[in-house]
């Protein structure tokens, strides 16, 4: 089923005089990554489905800084923070969701000690509020019995312990969620953390997308089900490695939501 897909930007809603619900963060993978654009278009599907006014930045968006922080350019993470939170603060945002766990620690945790305090959601977790709320419906469709695992992403889990929200929206779609040996606080990072996504990995036994998409293998899923495009990505390349592309998907859990109905 085709959709109208309004995406806003701040400087039209400055321009009539109006203030969105939430600033959705697209972030880089977001933008310019023809995986995640996906995950983008579902998202704002979603949005546009539960009858959110939202806004994006559109060209006044950049890197929110992760990559380089992570890779140890301070000076350039600081000089990239401060430009967005001094776009951010000129539009008086209270209120960011992004699709991207790494975006979302950073904006949460470390851009206050910059000026940039805002409430910064993830977009599970601002699905399931829109669930919990009655805006929006989630229902089985296409996924409704299938063999679901959840990845839980280092910076959503570990860093900042959400990890039931993923998990209650996989719940509502009717799927048959199982569990990794290594899930929860337990979870083994994709290898994209850290900036690795960039580079390629050191000399070793074996890749660790490989490894952890073994993992994932190991309990027959249908679908992996993803809650990062960095994640998104190294997981879908395990699968490619493991020639199990035609048995298995990789899918952002927004993406399971947006397309359920799509027979």
């Amino acid at each position: 089923m085709a959709e109208n897909i309004q995406v806003p930007t701040m400087a039209q809603f400055m321009a009539e005089g109006k203030a969105p619900e939430v600033l959705f963060w697209v972030g880089c993978m977001g933008s310019f990554d023809d995986r995640a654009k996906k995950v983008t278009k579902a998202f704002v599907r979603l949005l546009n489905r539960a009858n959110v006014e939202f806004a994006v930045l559109g060209t006044e968006e950049s890197c929110t800084g992760d990559p380089a922080k992570r890779a140890g350019n301070e000076f350039l993470y600081q000089m990239q923070a401060a430009g967005n939170i001094e776009v951010l603060n000129g539009y008086e945002i209270k209120k960011i969701v992004t699709t991207c766990p790494h975006c979302f620690n950073i904006m949460k945790n470390e851009y206050p000690g910059l000026g940039g305090n805002f409430e910064v959601m993830h977009h599970t977790t601002f699905l399931k509020s829109l669930l919990d709320e009655g805006r929006l419906t989630v229902e089985g469709g296409k996924f409704k019995g299938k063999r679901i695992t959840f990845h839980d992403p280092c910076y959503l889990g570990r860093g900042n312990d959400i990890y039931e929200a993923p998990r209650d929206l996989l719940r509502k779609l009717e799927v048959e969620l199982v569990e990794m040996k290594r899930c929860k606080k337990d979870a083994m990072c994709c290898g994209a953390g850290g900036a690795q996504m960039f580079k390629e990995p050191e000399p070793g036994k074996e890749d660790v997308n490989v490894a952890r998409t073994e993992q994932a293998m190991e309990v027959k899923p249908e679908v992996i089900a993803a809650g990062c495009p960095f994640c998104n990505t190294m997981m879908t390349d395990g699968v490619k490695a493991k020639d199990q592309e035609k048995n298995i998907e990789v899918m952002d859990v927004a993406e399971m939501i947006a397309n359920a109905e799509d027979l």
